[in-house]
């Protein structure tokens, strides 16, 4: 009775397959008991998992489950187009070796009040390589049962054939605010070994900012200059600046760190309550330096914080005399997979007269934005109660993909990752 109530959710999801194959792959959890799912690079644990072909790269797949009963996981690797889409092709023709295998590695939380099981896998395995560059899904299922998805992660594997190099300053297009926005203007090059049909209708040119995955854009081509291809200078190149994320750090239940104002136990479970957040959209810009939406998994006094860190319910509070009709205000980063859903949305409480959110999180250190989201939008404001500010140093990725005639997907042949420097 206990598996069937923890998987009732992914059973009525089986039912309907269709419903989660027919949208863009996302990092999603479909099951309510699996928390803090992490996927990087071994080399480089706060850096995103873009990995690079022919290298002996490997990422590092951790997640929690509640409970004490061990499962036995598959993980399988399928290949996407650049919007994040599967595409058609077959495992032999991205990967020699396996394109899927079991998580054989697990431990018991130890000395915690929460109970869970954490499961960790190096991918690909040493037996198996990429021979396709592009988007990929890693997908996490039951392992005698491989509709049945337990959990999606994205990742990239990048061909390094073109440079990508950017700019990144005040905005010089008329539509933007000097003082508010940063445009970021992008070059590439064909690196000299590489033989390619460099052309523009072949290829697709996104650039993201941070992790958010509302602000990625397309740009379009602009034209050529003495360094290569241009996209400049359009309204697709501005981004508004936001401002320095918010933080907060719970590795310690017996101290206030930074940002906590009290911890409370209740039924044998912790409570954090986070100071009440500001509104900062009408403050000077104060830089602090903070993981960029990023998360670090932390436990003081302890060895291991992969299996010794608690979970602790974060309650967050926005003070507003009045609820916005208009829309709504999300928490982002990390910690809410820099999902816009209900999960990371916050619902607005007349007793407190505040907007409010409580979240489920492993202790460590969390870094997060408060955006609004005005109905119809797609992409979430940072200016209603962050503020935008031109020097925030914001990073910014950007993913050259190129489809040629004859090409069976997408390949990613350039990627950069850039800062605003202070």
């Amino acid at each position: 009775m206990h598996f069937e109530m923890k998987y009732i959710l992914l059973s009525i999801l089986l039912l309907f397959p269709f419903a989660v194959n027919a949208q863009a792959v996302k990092d999603s959890i479909w099951c309510r008991d699996i928390k803090t799912v992490l996927l990087n690079k071994t080399t480089a644990l706060l850096d995103p998992p873009i990995l690079r072909m022919g290298s002996n790269e490997q990422m590092m797949l951790r997640f929690d489950e509640f409970g004490d009963d061990i499962q036995n996981y598959r993980y399988i690797i399928s290949h996407c187009d650049a919007q994040w889409n599967r595409d058609e092709m077959e495992p032999i023709d991205y990967m020699n070796g396996f394109e899927e295998g079991t998580i054989d590695n697990y431990d018991i939380a130890f000395n915690t009040m929460q109970m869970y099981v954490h499961y960790y896998q190096l991918i690909p395995s040493h037996y198996s390589t990429f021979t396709a560059s592009g988007n990929y899904e890693l997908r996490v299922v039951l392992d005698d049962n491989p509709d049945s998805t337990i959990l999606t992660r994205r990742f990239m594997v990048y061909e390094d054939l073109v440079s990508v190099s950017a700019n990144i300053g005040k905005t010089t297009v008329a539509s933007g605010n000097l003082r508010c926005d940063q445009q970021v203007d992008i070059t590439i090059a064909q690196r000299d070994k590489a033989s390619l049909m460099l052309q523009p209708q072949y290829l697709q040119v996104i650039v993201q900012q941070n992790g958010r995955t509302d602000l990625r854009r397309t740009l379009p081509f602009t034209g050529y200059n003495s360094d290569g291809l241009t996209y400049h200078w359009r309204e697709a190149n501005v981004f508004h600046g936001g401002n320095c994320f918010r933080f907060f750090d719970i590795s310690d239940l017996h101290a206030q760190l930074y940002n906590v104002q009290r911890y409370d136990s209740y039924g044998g479970e912790t409570f954090a309550f986070l100071r009440p957040e500001e509104d900062r959209s009408r403050k000077n810009y104060l830089y602090n330096q903070s993981l960029n939406g990023g998360m670090r998994i932390n436990v003081v006094d302890r060895r291991d914080p992969n299996i010794e860190a608690d979970y602790v319910w974060v309650n967050f509070s926005l003070p507003m005399i009045q609820p916005r009709i208009d829309g709504h205000f999300y928490i982002v980063g990390d910690l809410t997979q820099w999902q816009l859903n209900e999960d990371s949305r916050m619902d607005y409480n007349l007793q407190y007269h505040a907007y409010t959110k409580r979240l489920h999180l492993k202790q460590g250190y969390y870094a997060y934005q408060i955006v609004f989201l005005p109905k119809g939008a797609s992409e979430g404001e940072t200016s209603t109660v962050e503020g935008d500010h031109y020097e925030t140093p914001n990073t910014y990725t950007t993913m050259v993909y190129l489809r040629q005639p004859g090409d069976r997907g997408d390949r990613l042949v350039g990627i950069g990752r850039y800062s605003l420097e202070q």
